[in-house]
């Protein structure tokens, strides 16, 4: 397993098949030549040549043009650059083996063409293809993770749904047991009765607006400083600019549990949680930061609330997210940042 690791890491497999193209071409060419020392030159520059223009269309044109639906330029640079390799290609063959006629493509283009960019294209092709295969099967089996992701969440969603109307029932009767003047008493559990609202009823899309989730934050900010004294603090900012778009319901929750779960506690001096969010160039800026009592960097890949993050990220902002974890100067700090698809 840490062998394929390594290989995957390092694209070393990537190495090792284009040594067996080389091997094989030269192979099957090498009594096309006076020479073997000519047939492996000859043999590495049409494999380099052809190993470049399969990269620079799997690496660039592919994701920034045709998965971009910008299938007219994605054609036109596709069918220039086999032109322009092969034109070059072929001069450099033509000076390597002192044939004049490689060079000159006026007296004899239609053999130029059938002989050198027609293959080439469809050796491209053929490499471009490998591509989407892959492309396609990563994305199938990123749906099918999804879709079971989603179907386990449904079926906990529904668990805890399990006479809803007993729990809030019972809680208004709990609230009005509660002496009036005990107003922290109350307004404690009005804003548990409003979370426990949100994750029953108004969670059924998958996504909800993102000014919901915010509230749903300050709900529980606020009763975890219903725990704590006056050494502790819990700030919590928001830009007017967080607005106008959704997110995936309780996604950052885990996030801000997990600051209050660690947060340190001297005695001789304040421990905080602050809780941070901002909209910027089209991104979504959480910002999560609590006080720690030691240099140990806690649940850094542990603990279910931040692996769950993790791997929901993973499934639901594919190539849309940046999560860094950092522990410094008595501080722990996550930021999380979603890249929105703008109108």
């Amino acid at each position: 397993m840490q062998n394929a690791a390594f290989f995957t890491r390092y694209k070393l497999h990537h190495l090792l098949i284009w040594l067996l193209v080389l091997g094989a071409w030269f192979f099957l060419r090498v009594d096309d030549y006076p020479s073997e020392g000519m047939a492996f030159r000859v043999t590495l520059i049409k494999v380099a040549d052809l190993a470049i223009l399969i990269y620079l269309t799997n690496l660039v044109l592919i994701p920034y043009l045709l998965y971009k639906k910008r299938y007219v330029l994605f054609a036109l640079l596709f069918l220039g650059i086999i032109f322009a390799s092969s034109i070059l290609k072929m001069s450099v063959l033509g000076n390597m083996l002192d044939k004049p006629e490689l060079i000159n493509w006026r007296s004899d283009f239609k053999r130029r063409l059938y002989d050198n960019i027609i293959p080439h294209f469809f050796l491209v092709v053929a490499g471009v293809a490998a591509k989407l295969v892959y492309d396609y099967s990563r994305l199938q089996q990123r749906m099918a993770e999804t879709a079971r992701e989603k179907a386990e969440a449904e079926l906990n969603f529904l668990k805890s749904q399990i006479n809803p109307h007993f729990v809030f029932n019972s809680l208004n009767a709990v609230y009005f047991l509660i002496n009036k003047e005990n107003n922290d008493a109350r307004n404690a559990l009005h804003r548990f009765s409003e979370m426990l609202r949100y994750q029953l009823y108004e969670m059924n899309g998958e996504k909800v607006p993102i000014e919901k989730e915010v509230h749903y934050l300050q709900d529980y900010i606020h009763l975890q400083q219903l725990r704590k004294d006056e050494h502790y603090t819990a700030e919590f900012t928001c830009s007017p600019m967080v607005k106008g778009f959704s997110i995936e319901p309780l996604l950052l929750i885990p996030l801000v549990e997990n600051a209050f779960k660690h947060i340190s506690h001297h005695s001789g001096q304040v421990n905080f949680v602050k809780v941070n969010m901002d909209r910027q160039n089209g991104s979504f800026v959480f910002l999560v930061e609590n006080s720690t009592d030691d240099n140990r960097i806690k649940s850094e890949s542990g603990g279910i609330g931040l692996v769950n993050i993790k791997r929901r990220l993973e499934l639901l902002y594919p190539g849309r997210h940046e999560l860094t974890i950092q522990q410094d100067n008595g501080s722990f700090r996550a930021s999380l940042n979603i890249h929105l698809y703008e109108n």
